[in-house]
């Protein structure tokens, strides 16, 4: 399986609490709800499909249960990420979680050492293993070299503070641009789709001006 990660993100990097000030308040982070602004029509497409491409959903123990708090209580069957959260396998890190409390679908609570056992599934054969929000999850992964491909929503707003997508200190890495698209709606906001290309690296080069041609090497 591939694992594939997904967040809305601002210019400078935060992933906390895009969707209203009480989303996230952890660390006293008081700046939630900046994706709202840029939330017009349009915006937002990019999500069904990310949900659609999933054969299996991968959450964080915070993340998992503000989704289910939501989702849960979605029944349209049109909704395909209320199809997909309340109806496909889902897989939950968690050590303090009971399985009566992951009670929400077919939720499988993943306990000890997280990655090695995402390791083993990602060996496993199918689809995407998509995580969504679930942000000390998704560094551990980044930093683990397991993570095949990243699809962000990059909104033109800079918070400042709060959970950085990739936090000072994590393992250089390169990647190539797949898909891009400036969403609709005119707030700027943009869709990447990033393929890991290198890990461990940044495939650090000098610049350099010879015989009058410009390059790197």
């Amino acid at each position: 399986m591939e694992i594939s990660v997904h967040t809305f993100v601002s210019l400078d990097g935060v992933m906390q609490g895009p969707g209203g000030l009480e989303e996230d308040r952890s660390n006293g982070f008081d700046r939630g709800g900046w994706l709202v602004p840029h939330s017009m029509e349009g915006q937002l497409d990019p999500i069904g499909e990310w949900f659609g491409r999933a054969e299996a959903i991968l959450l964080g123990r915070t993340t998992f249960e503000m989704m289910r708090g939501y989702w849960s209580q979605v029944t349209d069957p049109d909704n395909i990420v209320a199809t997909a959260l309340n109806t496909w396998k889902k897989y939950v890190v968690s050590d303090s979680l009971a399985d009566a409390d992951a009670a929400w679908g077919d939720t499988t609570v993943l306990r000890g050492d997280a990655i090695e056992q995402v390791r083993k599934l990602k060996e496993q054969p199918g689809g995407e293993l998509q995580v969504h929000g679930s942000w000390r999850l998704v560094r551990s992964l980044h930093d683990a070299g397991l993570v095949d491909v990243y699809r962000l929503i990059q909104v033109p707003v800079v918070v400042g503070e709060g959970k950085r997508l990739f936090a000072e200190g994590a393992v250089p890495a390169t990647y190539r641009i797949t898909e891009s698209q400036v969403l609709a709606g005119g707030s700027g906001a943009i869709s990447l789709t990033l393929r890991q290309a290198g890990f461990g690296s940044t495939g650090v080069g000098e610049f350099v001006v010879e015989d009058g041609q410009e390059g790197v090497r």
